[in-house]
């Protein structure tokens, strides 16, 4: 059985490689992304609201992008972008 490695603290947004993958991916826990859903569903039907919904999810999203980038960094894995 092949088996995942874990680069970065095990938390909500976790950087993981994979076996036979070129790059590492990113785990989201259960919670965090039913939080993400849930708020990018409210965005659509609160006008009111949208853009700061909108903003939460980016600044979350934001957030597990950065800690894959500076995790790949640390590990000398260059970014697939």
């Amino acid at each position: 059985m092949s088996t995942a490695t874990l680069l970065s603290p095990a938390t909500n947004y976790a950087v993981v490689q994979l076996p036979g993958r070129n790059f590492p991916g990113v785990v989201v826990q259960g919670d965090s992304l039913n939080n993400l859903v849930s708020l990018l569903d409210s965005a659509l039907l609160d006008e009111n609201e949208r853009m700061d919904l909108i903003a939460e999810a980016l600044d979350i999203l934001k957030g597990a992008r950065n800690r894959y980038e500076e995790t790949c960094v640390n590990a000398g894995i260059p970014l697939p972008y």
